[in-house]
């Protein structure tokens, strides 16, 4: 069995200041505490550096970069001591969570000394940190993939729609109100709908959670609700008051809270009334900003204003066969990252803390 050794941070680890940033232009990145913020043409760090947020929002934020790099002054950086893993040492970064370590409660701020001092335990075996870094970065690198795979799906759909709807479109074709071709059905004021039991329950989809995904703070309500108030992953959900959005869900199971549609159609297909609701976001955006409200919001009326183009039945199935694919792709994709992002986030902390070994 491989052994691992308790240390600070600072015998694995070289910290260093950053500079003040330099004039934009080129090609080469520069890195504050919340990531790229430009790009310039001289650098003061190479090869693998972990770039570390000093200061800020962005107190503790970990990042790794392996070209060139200017790493500016509200950002440390960090390059490993002989015989150990820049790889392994930033994913342990990250599963510190170094925000915690901050000093100060209204300005946070993270020092060398104060890194330098933090307790660590990591493989005395170079070979074992580069396969646990290995593992976490394969997984990272499907993840990244997948996204990147699913905006260019969404902007093949784009295009397609535009040529079809914009550039392209018939002017024989039928205009119908958005509201007529898709159902909107509002969501349940899930605060008269309380768990029974710790079983009978799920959780509740809000703007918030919309954005940000289910988290453990997020509100529960009874599964014991009438079905079309429950929201499945690859479901179409309208977001019509505050942040106004529209997105193909992509979390967990969950009940659908007020201030949220879920759009479905039993006449039209799902990339039809999904791309239409997103032509017409601009517009409702504006209409929602120009309520006099601390809230602003759009009104069904909204939706009866909002125009579709119809084309024939065939014209129709045709379109389907070729954007309908995409669109399926993409829910699909969006599965295998909820999978993967799990598995990451039950794996990291495993592997940081050497109760799963990795063979090298």
């Amino acid at each position: 069995m491989s052994e691992w050794k308790d240390c600070k941070l600072e015998d694995v680890l070289l910290f260093g200041n950053g500079k003040v940033r330099p004039k934009d232009g080129g090609d080469i990145p520069i890195y504050g505490g919340n990531g790229i913020l430009d790009y310039g043409d001289s650098y003061n760090y190479k090869d693998e550096t972990i770039i570390i947020g000093r200061v800020g929002a962005y107190c503790g934020a970990v990042y790794y970069e392996n070209r060139p790099v200017w790493i500016s002054d509200n950002a440390l950086s960090a390059k490993p001591t002989d015989n150990n893993s820049a790889k392994f040492l930033y994913y342990l970064l990250k599963n510190i969570n170094l925000n915690q370590f901050a000093e100060g409660s209204s300005h946070p701020l993270v020092t060398q000394t104060l890194l330098n001092s933090i307790d660590v335990q990591v493989p005395i075996s170079l070979p074992e940190q580069r396969a646990i870094a290995g593992v976490i970065s394969s997984l990272d690198d499907k993840i990244d993939l997948l996204h990147r795979q699913n905006k260019t799906l969404e902007a093949m759909a784009e295009a397609l729609f535009r040529q079809w709807f914009v550039e392209g479109a018939n002017e024989n074709w039928q205009e119908k109100p958005l509201s007529s071709v898709a159902n909107f059905l509002n969501g349940l004021a899930c605060q008269k709908f309380p768990p029974k039991n710790d079983i009978e329950k799920l959780p509740v989809l809000k703007i918030r959670e919309l954005t940000s995904g289910i988290t453990e703070t997020s509100d529960c309500a009874t599964s014991d609700i009438p079905s079309e108030y429950i929201v499945e992953t690859g479901d179409v959900i309208f977001a019509w008051s505050a942040s106004l959005m529209v997105k193909i869900w992509d979390g967990e199971r969950c009940v659908l809270n007020q201030h949220l549609f879920k759009v479905t159609s039993k006449d039209y297909p799902k990339w039809f009334y999904l791309m239409w609701c997103s032509y017409h976001l601009a517009e409702f955006i504006a209409i929602s900003q120009s309520h006099a409200t601390t809230m602003g919001h759009i009104k069904r009326s909204d939706l009866d204003k909002a125009l579709v183009l119809v084309p024939t039945d065939m014209e129709l199935k045709y379109m389907t066969d070729i954007i309908q694919p995409l669109i399926e792709k993409q829910i699909y994709n969006t599965k295998q990252l909820k999978t993967l992002k799990h598995l990451r986030y039950r794996l990291l902390p495993k592997l940081m803390s050497g109760e799963v070994r990795v063979t090298n």
